[in-house]
């Protein structure tokens, strides 16, 4: 039977863990195929623009990459038991923890894969060599990884990963797993029975990087099993399956989770829409680099500099949207909550210049 969708994508790929379990929990007709030499040349190149994964194809000849358009493209056409709360508190979170997931996590998820490449240097390699040459030995394939791993390895310092920053990235991440785990052993998602689009920004660094790559999976399974059942959970789920709670409810378990969330990154994501904002007034119409210089961020407590990483304004904008379209009777309780997590300032922000994504590029252009 032939399949209805294509997913071009890889194990040891950040954000292909979000795309693939999203597709298994759907329970969709699709397959998945690694994106070999061949593939980026004659596939993904030339409908995408650039080597990225995952890319999703559809068997009528359309071509979906990132995965936040990917999930909504398929929720659009499969829209049974969805992945998007529909009430407002809910919503939000799950939208923020998406944000978190996709654009902070990236941090930790880097520096346990990189810092710590002697303790898993073999591994590591040969996936890196495995997805480009599939059918090469293993030996070839290390050698192959130790090509073209090297533009991955290259980024590590500009996230902001280096001696001075790394106790506390450490920090941060043996804490959030800590709360993570506290959470897991109550509920098998982050809103309930059922995934939300949180759970689906969370499983892209906690699996790829963070509970398969060897030393760190090791800390999750010794320090937070249950954090490691959520990723088996997300990555084998009972499809079509679940219920969020009720009545709105966000647990407890989240708020301090939310809480570092608000106090680390949303300072770093205010920061880049005022570079986005002042990049567009001096380039009006154009398109914004990926890239915008350097700037301070925190974590774990300590302070480092970091890329100014515009694309991170197009991820908040998706929770920003959501709370600026609630009813005032329903903002009051979302606002509640933000007073709580010590959310609430910047979810006030007037954006000057919203942004928006432009097929074929990976940049982005004001809205």
């Amino acid at each position: 039977m032939p399949y209805d969708y294509t997913l071009y994508a890889a194990e040891l790929s950040y954000f292909s863990g979000k795309a693939r379990c999203y597709m298994r929990y759907k329970d969709l007709n699709w397959e998945e195929q690694l994106p070999s030499k061949e593939i980026q040349k004659t596939i993904i190149l030339p409908n995408i623009g650039a080597p990225i994964i995952p890319v999703l194809a559809t068997a009528d000849g359309q071509y979906i990459q990132d995965t936040s358009d990917i999930i909504d493209f398929l929720e659009a056409r499969h829209p049974g038991h969805p992945i998007y709360p529909d009430t407002p508190k809910q919503k939000l979170v799950a939208l923020l923890l998406e944000l978190f997931g996709d654009e902070w996590l990236v941090i930790p998820a880097m520096h346990y894969r990189w810092s710590y490449l002697d303790q898993q240097y073999d591994f590591i390699m040969g996936q890196f060599g495995s997805t480009s040459s599939p059918n090469s030995s293993h030996e070839e394939q290390v050698a192959i990884g130790e090509k073209v791993s090297q533009q991955f390895r290259g980024i590590v310092p500009v996230l902001g990963v280096n001696e001075q920053t790394i106790p506390g990235i450490e920090l941060a991440h043996m804490k959030l797993l800590a709360q993570l785990d506290t959470h897991f052993s109550k509920y098998d998602y982050l809103l309930g029975s059922r995934p939300s689009i949180g759970d689906f920004g969370l499983i892209g660094p906690l699996y790829a990087h963070l509970g398969r790559d060897p030393y760190p999976k090791a800390l999750m399974q010794e320090h937070a099993p249950a954090v490691y059942r959520w990723v088996e959970r997300m990555n084998h789920p009972q499809p079509l399956s679940g219920e969020f709670l009720p009545n709105d409810e966000v647990p407890e378990t989240l708020i301090p989770i939310l809480q570092t969330l608000s106090a680390e990154q949303l300072p770093d994501v205010l920061d880049v829409i005022k570079h986005n904002a002042a990049w567009l007034d001096e380039n009006p119409g154009g398109d914004i680099p990926r890239f915008l210089g350097m700037h301070e961020f925190t974590t774990g407590g300590i302070t480092g500099e970091r890329w100014i990483s515009s694309f991170s304004q197009w991820m908040f904008q998706r929770p920003l949207y959501h709370y600026q379209s609630l009813a005032p009777d329903e903002r009051q309780a979302v606002d509640e909550l933000l007073h709580i997590i010590g959310g609430y300032e910047p979810m006030q922000v007037k954006l000057s210049h919203p942004v928006k994504r432009k097929k074929g590029q990976l940049e982005l252009v004001a809205e």
